[in-house]
């Protein structure tokens, strides 16, 4: 498969995966714009020049030339990235920090996260993975407290109880969302 192809299919597939999720939740407007800007010609072009199928052509751009112009890009424009939410603190004397998330978007970065997982993963994929991919990298990340604690609840429940319990916890207790259909049990 050429990488145009491959790209364009890592991508898509990724992009389906996470409106799946946020379907699930209730967060249908997310749902259908998740990743829009993969497809611009700055992301898209280098997903292709670099694509390998197991993991982010970003990484493989950010080797070549010391930074990712498609990251910058992407991070600058999705508000379900952590790195988006990165400002000058006051109370941290305006250092860098993470701003708090609104809770959509940490839901929308949990389905990322899961579904980037999976695509990645492939078959190696269980629900503990996107808490592992977390934790391994958890000593570079900028977050604010109550962003982070929500998050890595989130990745916990999935790792410990599964999906299923995860998603309907989500709906019901972060988002405040009533389940689908006649939840009156007539």
């Amino acid at each position: 498969m050429s990488s145009f192809w491959g790209h364009l299919k890592t991508i898509t597939t990724h992009k389906n995966r996470v409106m799946k999720y946020c379907f699930r939740v209730g967060l249908y407007r997310q749902g259908l714009l998740h990743d829009m800007s993969k497809y611009s010609p700055v992301e898209f072009l280098t997903g292709v020049k670099y694509f390998q199928g197991n993991r982010s052509p970003n990484e493989m751009e950010r080797l070549e030339r010391g930074y990712s112009a498609a990251w910058l890009h992407h991070k600058g424009r999705n508000r379900h990235h952590l790195e988006y939410w990165i400002d000058y603190a006051p109370e941290l004397e305006y250092k860098m920090g993470g701003m708090e998330m609104p809770v959509n978007y940490v839901v929308e970065m949990f389905c990322d996260r899961v579904a980037a997982c999976q695509i990645y993963q492939k078959e190696r994929y269980t629900d503990a993975s996107p808490w592992e991919y977390y934790a391994r990298s958890l000593d570079h990340y900028i977050l604010h407290p109550k962003t982070q604690a929500l998050l890595e609840k989130l990745l916990r429940m999935l790792r410990d109880e599964g999906e299923e319990r995860t998603l309907s916890y989500i709906r019901r207790e972060v988002l405040h969302r009533k389940p689908k259909g006649n939840d009156s049990g007539v």
